[in-house]
């Protein structure tokens, strides 16, 4: 004998339940409008109509008068019931109608509630917060099966992100290794007392460029790692424009080697404020400096911007030809590049903006690259503002 089985609390029980009892509520109640309507159409026929007399009447003549008035007395009663019957109950449908409707969408916002709440976390939760979980509570139904569902999906995206990034790193770290051993095998066969042959300097210098290439290619892939790893740690309140004018003054060499008017004058040095890692922001800002820098026309210009309005703001704008902002759009994926024909665009890796696009996001910030329609770029990035610190004047 098969043991009888509970059957499942669905979500399409429910709904049946609910909906079921809440119409049948609502024929209960008209029901019970009509009659309450019904009995006082009763009570309006037993009045005897004014004038008669309750004489018998004298001939058979006058008892079929008396008998056709009745009836059709009676006959008016019917109609008039009728009509207050039918008055009655389109009163009581338009009522409970109003009513079904207010009933059904409370009723359909608490049951639909669930997945409302699973909507918006879903939304919430990115690539920076894969470990968060739904963890939806209620019956053992479709929607907390969806959301246990998505829980697991997530929690095997942040395993393989994980993963990811700690093969990136991992490798990283490996792979100085054998570069800093090539690069000390180079200067041992240069230093050897015996005169070495002009080909062999050329073919070392070009090594040795070729090895700075990688290095700047995996101090990428480890920034890149360090920005997606999660909470960022040693926090700081930092200026922007003391940021951006201190990667100035670091780079006034090559500044100068391009022949590029740099004009800062809004970029103050105590101006638009904000709290982060002093590590990856200082590189961010030296990314963005070095794009300008290595991605420029000869001769061209520089123009540095930071505001503090709302959020921490730092515009770098740059002259150049004219590009599409399809093209534009690319550069924060990595290995991109707005063409080989820019200038010195071969010593770069590719890795620049994306990963200053990392670490605006690990900040809480967004990154804003716009093709100039002069020609040229314009990179704004924009922080959390906090409030000059105290020590600081203002």
């Amino acid at each position: 004998m098969r043991k009888w089985r509970r059957p499942a609390r669905t979500v399409r029980l429910r709904f049946t339940v609910l909906y079921g009892a809440m119409f049948l509520l609502s024929a209960v109640g008209l029901l019970a409008i009509n009659n309450l309507v019904g009995l006082g159409g009763t009570k309006a026929s037993q009045v005897a109509p004014p004038g008669t007399s309750p004489v018998e009447p004298a001939t058979l003549a006058d008892a079929m008068d008396r008998i056709a008035w009745l009836q059709a007395r009676l006959s008016d009663i019917h109609a008039d019931q009728s009509r207050r019957l039918l008055v009655g109950s389109a009163l009581a449908l338009a009522v409970m109608a109003v009513v079904s409707v207010v009933l059904g969408r409370i009723v359909a916002g608490r049951v639909l509630r669930p997945l409302r709440i699973i909507t918006a976390s879903t939304r919430r939760i990115s690539a920076d917060n894969l470990h968060e979980r739904l963890a939806l509570r209620g019956p053992a139904d479709e929607v907390k099966d969806l959301a246990d569902t998505i829980d697991e999906l997530l929690e095997r995206l942040e395993s393989s992100f994980a993963a990811q990034r700690r093969f990136v790193a991992n490798a990283s770290h490996e792979l100085r290794t054998p570069l800093a051993t090539m690069r000390a095998s180079l200067d041992v066969a240069l230093a050897k007392p015996e005169p070495v042959p002009v080909q062999t300097v050329a073919l070392a210098d070009r090594l040795r460029t070729e090895l700075d290439q990688v290095d700047r290619l995996l101090e990428g892939f480890l920034t890149l790692a360090r920005t997606q790893r999660g909470a960022l740690a040693d926090r700081t309140t930092l200026s922007l424009g003391e940021l951006a004018s201190t990667a100035l003054h670091a780079r006034a060499a090559d500044i100068t080697a391009h022949r590029l008017v740099v004009d800062s004058a809004g970029c103050v040095d105590d101006g638009a404020w904000t709290r982060g890692n002093s590590t990856l922001l200082t590189r961010m800002i030296d990314n963005v400096i070095d794009n300008a820098i290595t991605h420029n026309r000869e001769e061209g210009w520089i123009r540095l911007v930071t505001t503090d309005d709302t959020m921490a703001r730092l515009v770098v704008e740059t002259g150049g030809r004219v590009f599409e902002q399809e093209q534009v759009d690319r550069l924060v994926e990595p290995f991109q590049r707005l063409g080989a024909d820019r200038t010195h665009s071969g010593n770069g890796s590719g890795l620049g903006l994306s990963i200053v696009a990392a670490i605006v996001a690990a900040h809480g910030g967004t990154l804003d690259l716009r093709a100039r329609p002069e020609g040229g770029l314009r990179v704004a990035i924009s922080l959390p503002l906090v409030a000059v610190p105290a020590e600081v004047p203002a």
